[in-house]
């Protein structure tokens, strides 16, 4: 047993980083691990902060690119002057695994709690905003056109886009140099198969179909009928599908590009990452699915989205590239517009066949009666 003068023990541990897991530095793989290995009952938790902020150590210029190599640091705590004791290989062996690892958050819960009532407090401000301008330039919804009012809105998703981007990374930023993991949209290598942001994508839309319909499926079957889906915004968007082209191209740069990149940036992009600090990996996705979901404001929709959530949340975690929710959100979104504009033309078109054929069968019928009169008068005739 320890001495009670002991002085505790601290072990660092440096390991090669993965390529494009580090900033090339030598660096802490997380303060927070640190943090909760130190014992609140005495002036150690300084201690091994002030023994962190030592080891961040510079590496010389060597022209390499950023974030090509490096050494991760690991550290355990022993306030008992006990024999430190290595991370198991089961720890090491999920650090392997994209989809498990968290991210290395540099904020704080003070952060993440205003920068989500400043998202939410901005994206309030930018709809009144939009209002007060439109009705200052007299601009009237009853009397515009449908492609007029497509227009209105995808202004008014742009500027909610760019207002609550820009307080996230006004915020955001004042942290860097972070992670480069965060907030990473990153073109290259689509197809790579431990992280193409586009492979990933595509992954996940045929696993958000399959999911999402035994989700469908589940809930008919054990709640009998489905919900009703009149405040579904892609019901409210309808009209403007299909009716021209400059309608269908602003509704599909609102639900294919300016939601997609606002809503994964701040859901999965800054609250499934913030969330790592406290949950694993799978925890903050569930949770993140679960907010992403409400904050849609459909409760009859709330499975099927909190499914889209879930995978949505996965593909992130396994690629860290915010591409691969985008472009799946972006899939998904265009696909069920797609599938209502084809729809919408299959309708027409068979109406119109419809019409054809009634048409062809009044015009025999009409034909064979005045077939019967000629052949009723030639018989009488004959008489």
């Amino acid at each position: 047993m320890a001495s009670p003068s002991a002085s505790p023990s601290l072990l660092f541990r440096l390991r090669p980083m993965p390529r494009g897991g580090g900033a090339g530095s030598l660096r802490v793989v997380s303060k927070r691990r640190l943090r909760q290995l130190l014992s609140p009952r005495n002036s150690s938790r300084r201690l091994g902060a002030a023994a962190v902020e030592q080891l961040i150590l510079r590496l010389p210029e060597t022209g390499r690119r950023r974030g090509d190599g490096g050494f991760s640091c690991s550290c355990s705590f022993d306030d008992c002057n006990e024999p430190p004791q290595l991370p198991s290989d089961n720890n090491e062996i999920l650090e392997k695994w994209s989809v498990l690892r968290r991210w290395d958050v540099p904020w704080e819960w003070p952060t993440i709690s205003l920068t989500m009532v400043a998202c939410a407090v901005s994206f309030l401000l930018a709809g009144m905003i939009e209002q007060a301008v439109l009705e200052y330039i007299g601009f009237e919804a009853w009397e515009a056109t449908i492609d007029e009012k497509a227009e209105v809105l995808l202004l008014g998703q742009f500027s909610v886009t760019a207002a609550v981007l820009g307080v996230i990374f006004g915020i955001t930023n004042t942290y860097r140099p972070f992670s480069n993991d965060i907030f990473r949209y990153d073109l290259k290598e689509p197809f790579k198969l431990e992280n193409g942001w586009l492979l990933w994508a595509g992954i996940g839309f045929f696993a958000a179909i399959i999911s999402i319909a035994l989700a469908g499926a589940a809930m008919s079957f054990l709640g009998g009928e489905t919900p009703e889906r009149e405040t579904d915004s892609l019901v409210l968007l309808l009209p403007l599908i299909g009716s021209s082209n400059i309608s269908t191209a602003c509704l599909l740069g609102i639900t294919g590009v300016l939601a997609p990149i606002l809503e994964e940036t701040v859901f999965r992009g800054f609250l499934m990452v913030s969330l790592t600090m406290w949950f694993s990996t799978p925890i903050s996705v569930l949770i993140t699915a679960s907010v992403f979901a409400f904050a849609h404001l459909t409760p009859g929709e709330f499975p099927q989205l909190f499914v889209l959530g879930i995978v949505l949340g996965f593909s992130y975690a396994q690629t860290r590239n915010l591409l691969t929710p985008i472009i799946l959100h972006a899939m998904w979104n265009s696909g069920v517009i797609l599938l209502l504009t084809f729809l919408q033309v299959c309708i027409v078109l068979f109406v119109i066949t419809l019409f054809h054929i009634f048409g062809i069968c009044f015009l025999l019928l009409e034909r064979n009666m005045d077939s019967s009169d000629d052949s009723l008068s030639s018989s009488t005739s004959i008489y």
